[in-house]
């Protein structure tokens, strides 16, 4: 069976096989455990109709890479990796990238597949690119160049979560491929994430030595100057808030809060202390069920500061004149029907 013609299933069948293996003998399992694991090798081998013994078949699997060592990008990307290990990848100062190095994983046919990507990417094929550093990344998925070259094309294509967890998956599985902090701070700059893309762009700068590029510089300052503004716009809003919560409290009776006195109108319409409906207050009841009284009310509400002009209007001074004095509605009360079938009140 050629090796083209396993699928990914199977691929990982014979990817765990190799792991079982390997754990025998780099000692993580004991010779005591070797017969458990030649049953549990052979199991996976039959259930999955595969054959651990084919080499080209187990190359097609792995690589040049292992599953503990996939595995270990992912914890890295997940933020679980083991304190041995991730002692071991924060150096005091991080080494210089050597250019001429070989990829990571890289095979023949793995950059193969990059080139075609990179071909395609200076056509403006994106889709074409995606789909052949997909390929590669098939080949060699740890690879962070084939990674980060994939996040440079989902971002010309507008994809730019995919973008974003490519360019993670690039740092973790080498955080001194600066490319991949770069395209990782653009990612998340467009997705909103301004803080994120800081960071990003910073350790770009830090892996970079030496001050950092004027590219990885200009996008920490864009990322930065971003997050100054958010925090600006969020503390006004925060003023905005506490200022019309003050207001709504102030509401409460005195006229700096937003009402208007209406007691202030309701002596001089006759009550306070002479009699009227009750305590020397008119009959409210006939007052709030007038349609008349109750829009100029309504007004007044909403415009505190008419308070002030209807107190010095002179049409209401001479009403109150008319009917303070007492005797028409009892007890110094003016008698309602008249007031608020007078016309001067009907024009105020």
């Amino acid at each position: 069976m050629a090796a083209s013609t396993l699928d990914s299933k199977k691929r990982l069948a014979l990817a765990i096989i190799d792991f079982l293996s390997t754990s025998l003998k780099d000692g993580t399992l004991t010779p005591e455990d070797h017969e458990s694991i030649e049953i549990a090798q052979s199991c996976i081998a039959d259930t999955f109709h595969i054959d651990p013994h084919n080499e080209s078949h187990m190359k097609d699997a792995i690589g040049d890479q292992s599953l503990l060592s996939i595995y270990g990008v992912y914890e890295k990307l997940k933020g679980k990796s083991t304190p041995s290990s991730s002692s071991k990848q924060t150096p005091t100062s991080p080494p210089p990238s050597d250019p001429s190095a070989k990829p990571t994983g890289s095979t023949p046919e793995a950059e193969s597949f990059k080139s075609a990507g990179n071909a395609a990417m200076q056509r403006k094929d994106y889709p074409a690119a995606i789909d052949l550093y997909s390929k590669a990344i098939t080949l060699s998925p740890t690879n962070p160049i084939y990674l980060s070259n994939r996040a440079a094309a989902y971002s010309a294509s507008h994809q730019h979560a995919q973008a974003s967890t490519d360019a993670e998956l690039a740092v973790a599985a080498d955080p001194t491929y600066t490319k991949a902090w770069s395209r990782l701070g653009l990612a998340r700059f467009v997705l909103g994430d301004a803080k994120g893309s800081m960071e990003a762009y910073g350790k770009g700068i830090e892996y970079e030595g030496s001050g950092g590029s004027e590219a990885m510089k200009k996008g920490y300052q864009t990322a930065k100057n971003r997050v100054e503004l958010e925090e600006k716009d969020k503390a006004q809003n925060e003023d905005e808030d506490e200022d019309v919560g003050e207001s709504a409290r102030g509401a409460g009776g005195a006229p700096a809060g937003g009402m208007p006195d209406l007691s202030a109108l309701a002596g001089m319409l006759g009550g306070g202390g002479r009699g009227g409906g009750g305590g020397g207050m008119p009959d409210l009841s006939s007052i709030m069920n007038n349609p008349m009284f109750a829009s100029m009310a309504q007004n007044l509400m909403s415009n505190p500061e008419a308070m002030q002009g209807l107190m010095n209007n002179p049409q209401l001074r001479g009403l109150a004149e008319r009917f303070g004095g007492g005797g028409q509605g009892g007890g110094g009360t003016p008698d309602l029907a008249s007031l608020m079938n007078d016309p001067s009140i009907a024009e105020m």
